[in-house]
């Protein structure tokens, strides 16, 4: 009894510190996203803030025209390893 008690203790605390590692992929698809919306005209200057969750990316965030809200989506879905964009940006010309 002793012996599973400790293996399932064990077993918790390497649970707990993978996911407190967070997901390799994830960072680099964040990476990734980050880099492609600073580079691009179209979409540098707005207010976004990217978040990936096993490869979903959400863009939140204000963005100045209509036509920087689709291209920061589009440059996010083209980025390997995204399955899908939630894009929650504003647009807000101020």
């Amino acid at each position: 009894m002793r012996r599973v008690a400790i293996v399932f203790i064990l077993g918790l605390v390497f649970s707990c510190f993978a996911l407190a590692q967070g997901n390799p992929e994830d960072d680099r698809i964040y990476d990734q996203v980050r880099l492609r919306l600073a580079s691009n005209p179209d979409v540098k200057g707005g207010a976004i803030e990217v978040k990936v969750e096993q490869g979903v990316v959400t863009l939140m965030g204000k963005v100045r025209t209509e036509k920087a809200k689709k291209k920061a989506e589009n440059l996010a879905s083209k980025v390997k390893g995204v399955k899908k964009v939630v894009n929650q940006l504003l647009v807000s010309p101020t």
